[in-house]
C-alpha cells in the first residue's frame, strides 16, 4: 500500500529562481543556443522526465542551454473556450508554478512560456519553425516525442521538422514512449489516474506523491468554528485554466511547516454545503498540529482518496462527517506507522521538489 511513499526524496523549497523564464508573443529571444524540447508538460511525469534527461545528455557536452517550450493554458483548454464547449477541456493536473518548479527541478536551464491564443494558434508550421524554434529558441537540437504536431491545424509534424532543421541549420530527435505495465505514460493517463482516485498509480506515473503547493491564506475561518481549523490554497480560475485533474476528501501529508511532513486530512473541491461561488479550494486540517502557518509556502500531497465531495443539509451533518473523515485519516497514518508507534506517523516520501503559487484557500 505504501511502495509508492517511500522510494522518493524528502521536500525542499521551490527550485524556480534557478530557472531562466522568458514570456510572451514575440519571445524574448535566447541568449544561449539551445537543446529544445516542446509539450505542455502537465505533470511533468516520467514520460517528460525521460526526454528531459535525453535533452540533458545532448545539451550538456556540447554547451547548449537545456530548455523546453511550454503554453498557458493548454491548447485544448483555448479551443474549448474558443468553440464554447468548456467541458472538453482538460484537466488540470499542476498548477502553472507547480509545473515550472519541477522542470526546473529536473535541471532545465530556460523555459520559453508561451500564452496560447488565437495568434500562436493561428501561426503556421513554418512560421513556428522559423520566428520561434530558430529566431526566439536559437535551437540547434531539438528534441519531441514520435507523435509530435504543431502549427496551425496540426498541420506539422516531425517530417516537416527535420526537413527544416536540414535547411536552417538544428538537428531532431525524437523520444520512444515511457511505458507503464504496457501502457504509455501521457498526462491523459495521470489524469485518469487522479479522477479515479487512485493516487499510487498516479504517483508512479509521476515518480512522485501527487500535490499542490502554494502561499497559506485567510479563509473564512468556518473550519475553526467546527473545530477543524484548516490550512487555504485556493487554485486558479476553471473558466480559463480547467478543473483539478483530483477531488474529493483525502489523507494527505503536509511539507513547509516542520521538520518533517505533517498527517492530516484535505477537501478539494467546490465547498457545495457551504459556498456557491465556483471556486476550487484546497482545505487542509493538519490532524496533530497547531500554529500560525499564514503565508507560509506548503506542499500539500494527496496520499488517499476516501471519498467524492458531498453536499450536507447542515453544519452539524458537516461537522460529522469531518470528524469521520479525520479518524479515517489518522487509521491510515496508524496503518503505515512502525509498529512500536502508537501515533500517527507521516509517510515518509521523497517527493521531488515543487514550486509554490500565490493560491488562496478559502
Amino acid at each position: 500500500m505504501l511502495d509508492f511513499a517511500i522510494r522518493f526524496g524528502a521536500w525542499r523549497p521551490p527550485t524556480i529562481g534557478r530557472m531562466r523564464i522568458l514570456r510572451g508573443l514575440p519571445l524574448t529571444p535566447s541568449n544561449r543556443d539551445t537543446a529544445l524540447a516542446i509539450g505542455n508538460f502537465d505533470g511533468v511525469h516520467r514520460g517528460h522526465q525521460a526526454l528531459i534527461d535525453a535533452l540533458k545528455a545532448h545539451a550538456r557536452p556540447r554547451g547548449l542551454a537545456c530548455a523546453v517550450m511550454s503554453f498557458e493554458p493548454h491548447p485544448r483548454q483555448y479551443f474549448a473556450q474558443a468553440a464554447g464547449k468548456p467541458q472538453a477541456a482538460p484537466s488540470r493536473i499542476s498548477t502553472l508554478r507547480d509545473r515550472l518548479d519541477t522542470l526546473a527541478a529536473h535541471g532545465v536551464d530556460t523555459t520559453f512560456l508561451l500564452r496560447f491564443n488565437r495568434a500562436l494558434a493561428g501561426m503556421t508550421a513554418e512560421d513556428f519553425v522559423r520566428e520561434l524554434l530558430v529566431a526566439a529558441c536559437r535551437a540547434r537540437f531539438v528534441m519531441v516525442g514520435e507523435d509530435f504536431r504543431f502549427g496551425s491545424k496540426r498541420a506539422g509534424d516531425v517530417t516537416l521538422l527535420q526537413r527544416m532543421g536540414t535547411e536552417l541549420g538544428f538537428a531532431v530527435s525524437t523520444l520512444s514512449d515511457v511505458k507503464e505495465n504496457g501502457e504509455r505514460i501521457s498526462s491523459s493517463l495521470v489524469r485518469r489516474a487522479l479522477a479515479d482516485g487512485d493516487m499510487n498509480l498516479a504517483a508512479e506515473l509521476l515518480g512522485r506523491p501527487y500535490g499542490i503547493s502554494g502561499h497559506v491564506v485567510h479563509g473564512a475561518k468556518l473550519g475553526r468554528t467546527l473545530d477543524f481549523p484548516t490550512l487555504n490554497l485556493r487554485l486558479p480560475a476553471a473558466e480559463r485554466f480547467g478543473e483539478p485533474a483530483a477531488r474529493g476528501i483525502f489523507v494527505v501529508q503536509v511539507h513547509g511547516l516542520a521538520p518533517g511532513p505533517l498527517p492530516g486530512v484535505a477537501s478539494l473541491g467546490l465547498r457545495p454545503t457551504v459556498d456557491d461561488s465556483g471556486l476550487w479550494l484546497l482545505e487542509t486540517h493538519l490532524l496533530d498540529w497547531q500554529g500560525d502557518a499564514y503565508g507560509k509556502i506548503v506542499r500539500v500531497e494527496l496520499l488517499k482518496k476516501l471519498r467524492d465531495e458531498e453536499k450536507y443539509d447542515g453544519l452539524a451533518a458537516l461537522t460529522a462527517a469531518i470528524a469521520r473523515d479525520a479518524a479515517a485519516a489518522r487509521a491510515w497514518f496508524a496503518a503505515a506507522a512502525p509498529a512500536t508507534s502508537t501515533a500517527p506517523t507521516p509517510v515518509t516520501t521523497a517527493s521531488r521538489p515543487l514550486g509554490a503559487p500565490r493560491i488562496s484557500l478559502g
